[in-house]
C-alpha cells in the first residue's frame, strides 16, 4: 500500500531572500526536491501558500478589506501552484493544479475523488485556492486537504529545523523539540500552524512532521520517515 503524504509549502519558498516574486532559481531547486522524493510507493500532493506575492491584510495597510485581500491571496496560491507544476513537469514529473476557486481554463476544480485517482496513477497533485474562504490560512487548507485525501502525514517545510521551546531567532536559549502531542501543542501556543489546522489534525490523527526545508536531502528524508525535524501527534 502507498505512503500517502502532503507536503506544505510557504509562498515564501519559492522566493529569492530579501525579495517578493517567484525566483526561478528557488523553484528549480525545490522542484528537483521535491522529484528526488517522489518514489515508488509515494503518494504526494502539495499545498502551498502565496505569501511571497500577497500578505494579505499585512500588504493591505487598511486600505483593502479582510474578505477582499484573502481573496487576492488565494489567487496569489494558484499563481504558485501553477509556477510549481511547470517547475515539476520540467524535473519529469506528471502534476495535475486543482483549485477551490473554479478557473477552468487554468487548472481543474478540487474534486476530491479526481484528487484521489491522480495520486493512485502517480502524479503529484497540487492544491491552490487556499480553502476557498476567507479567514482561513492555507495551514488550515493543507489540514483540511489531508483530512478528504486520507494522508498519512502532513510534511510542513519551514524556515527553521522544527518545533523550539521559543523562537531560535529570537530566543538563543530556546530548546528544539522532537516530539509533542497535538494537545500540548495547542495549550502551549506554539507557533507550528494555527489553532484551527492543528484542531482539525488532532481530530483525524494526522501527525504533522515539521522540518527545514532548505536543508538539502531534507524533504526526501521526511518523506522516507527519517527522523528529521519535530513530529506533533
Amino acid at each position: 500500500m502507498a505512503t500517502r503524504i502532503l507536503l506544505k509549502l510557504s509562498g515564501e519558498a519559492l522566493q529569492e531572500k530579501g525579495l517578493r516574486g517567484v525566483s526561478p532559481q528557488s523553484l528549480k531547486h525545490i522542484a528537483a526536491e521535491i522529484a528526488a522524493a517522489h518514489g515508488k510507493g509515494i503518494e504526494l500532493a502539495i499545498v502551498v501558500g502565496g505569501g511571497n506575492l500577497w500578505r494579505g491584510v499585512r500588504d493591505a495597510e487598511g486600505l483593502i478589506p479582510r474578505v477582499t485581500s484573502d481573496n487576492m491571496g488565494m489567487l496569489a496560491t494558484i499563481i504558485n501552484a501553477l509556477s510549481l507544476q511547470a517547475a515539476l513537469e520540467c524535473a519529469g514529473k506528471p502534476t495535475r493544479v486543482q483549485t477551490a476557486i473554479p478557473i477552468i481554463t487554468l487548472a481543474e476544480p478540487f474534486i476530491r475523488r479526481r484528487a484521489v485517482r491522480h495520486l493512485e496513477k502517480g502524479r503529484i497533485v497540487i492544491f491552490a485556492g487556499g480553502t476557498g474562504s476567507p479567514y482561513f490560512t492555507t495551514d488550515t487548507a493543507a489540514a483540511l486537504r489531508a483530512s478528504e485525501i486520507e494522508a498519512d502525514i502532513i510534511l510542513k517545510a519551514t524556515q527553521v529545523d522544527g518545533v523550539y521551546t521559543d523562537d531560535p531567532k529570537k530566543n538563543p536559549d530556546a530548546k528544539p523539540i522532537k516530539k509533542i502531542g497535538f494537545k500540548e501543542a495547542l495549550e502551549r501556543g506554539l507557533k507550528i500552524m494555527d489553532a484551527s489546522a492543528l484542531a482539525l489534525c488532532m481530530e483525524n490523527n494526522i501527525p504533522i512532521q515539521v522540518f527545514n526545508l532548505h536543508k538539502k536531502g531534507n524533504i526526501k528524508k521526511a518523506v522516507n520517515s527519517r527522523a528529521v525535524g519535530t513530529i506533533i501527534g
